[in-house]
């Protein structure tokens, strides 16, 4: 018998209070919000990560592991117990990719970006980081940012500024970004652009 750990001990409502916490980031690009979590998943899975990935994920949104993530076999048994969801062999098949090195994350232009039809196909990534903070790293603009707001990030690869304004350039197309850190999340959706940006 596999020891597995646990998932949710209320599924319902933690995965319900982690959805809220996530839609609250997306309101409000940029911003740090609380995650608290209790899960203990598999290493190198972050806790924040698995919360995000068991309230979202499912049958039928498939998950991308990166490649320090798919190397454990118990980290992928987890979230396929937990969540139900199917695996995507490459970036773009996924629904969510799930990246536990940011710095050795695939360009942006490798997941799915929707099209004019249907944006909506289009994958988010949920990316683990050590520091997530109000900062002036990273300055942003668009839609829920009123005027203009900081972050700083890290660690992150060291092209991230231009991937992000190529991502901006697809709008309405575009992948979408959930930051975790150690107790909070921060999100920014394909709308949101770097100061200064057209």
């Amino acid at each position: 018998m596999i020891d597995l750990a646990p998932g949710f001990a209320d599924a319902a409502l933690e995965s319900q209070a982690v959805f809220r916490a996530c839609m609250n980031a997306l309101a409000r690009p940029a911003c740090p919000r609380p995650l608290a979590t209790q899960l203990t998943p598999p290493a190198p899975l972050s806790p924040e990560i698995a919360a995000l990935a068991l309230a979202l994920a499912d049958h039928e949104a498939p998950l991308w592991l990166d490649q320090r993530l798919a190397a454990e076999p118990a980290v992928r048994r987890y979230l396929g117990f937990h969540t139900g969801a199917h695996f995507a062999e490459t970036p773009d098949e996924a629904a969510f990719a799930l990246v536990s090195d940011p710095g050795a994350c695939p360009s942006f232009q490798a997941f799915a970006s929707g099209s004019d039809e249907y944006p909506d196909r289009s994958t988010t990534l949920l990316v683990a980081v050590d520091r997530l903070a109000p900062g002036d790293a990273y300055v942003f603009t668009g839609p829920g940012i009123k005027d203009r707001i900081g972050l700083d990030l890290a660690p992150l690869p060291p092209d991230f500024r231009q991937q992000l304004q190529a991502n901006a350039a697809l709008f309405p197309r575009g992948v979408d970004l959930i930051f975790a850190a150690p107790g909070r999340i921060a999100a920014l959706p394909r709308s949101s652009r770097l100061s200064g940006e057209a």
